[in-house]
């Protein structure tokens, strides 16, 4: 899988953009790697209007981001992935959650968009649906858990 882009969710801007928060270094460390390797960072109106929930669109780094609108083909994608949830949705040990409306359109739009290969999210509950998709088969980018330092996730020496 070549590195060309990476789809963050709203949690990524949470912590990227709150000093205080555990893994603040982390999303910087993540951002500054992106950056410095020319790695397109998607940014989903979903995740947008997430964030806008208690942050404003001018605290994130637009300039920096492709914005990704969801469109009818991440729709039919989503619907396809959230009908295998529903169905091992007993074999999840999931807190109460709605599957469709975000995570699974998250993954649609990171399946659908060619150059997206990463998903870069600290949301533990989201990673339970990306394992049970990708062992189905259903997923073809990889899941970067913002709890492991970039360093470690790319195999890099932390100097």
């Amino acid at each position: 899988m070549s590195d060309k882009g990476v789809l963050l969710d709203t949690s990524f801007f949470i912590r990227l953009l709150d000093p205080l928060d555990p893994l603040h270094l982390n999303a910087k460390g993540y951002y500054r790697y992106f950056l410095e390797n020319d790695q397109v960072m998607f940014l989903s109106t979903i995740a947008a209007g997430e964030y806008c929930v208690r942050g404003k669109l001018d605290q994130l780094p637009l300039k920096q981001l492709k914005i990704l609108p969801y469109n009818l083909n991440h729709a039919q994608k989503a619907g396809e992935l959230a009908n295998t949830v529903f169905a091992n949705k007993g074999k999840l040990d999931l807190l109460s959650r709605t599957i469709i409306p975000n995570d699974t359109k998250l993954f649609a739009q990171a399946e659908v968009e060619n150059p997206i290969c990463r998903y870069l999210s600290s949301d533990t509950e989201s990673a339970k649906i990306y394992h049970l998709l990708r062992a189905k088969s259903e997923l073809n980018f990889d899941f970067l858990d913002l709890s492991i330092p970039h360093h470690e996730a790319f195999g890099l020496l932390d100097l």
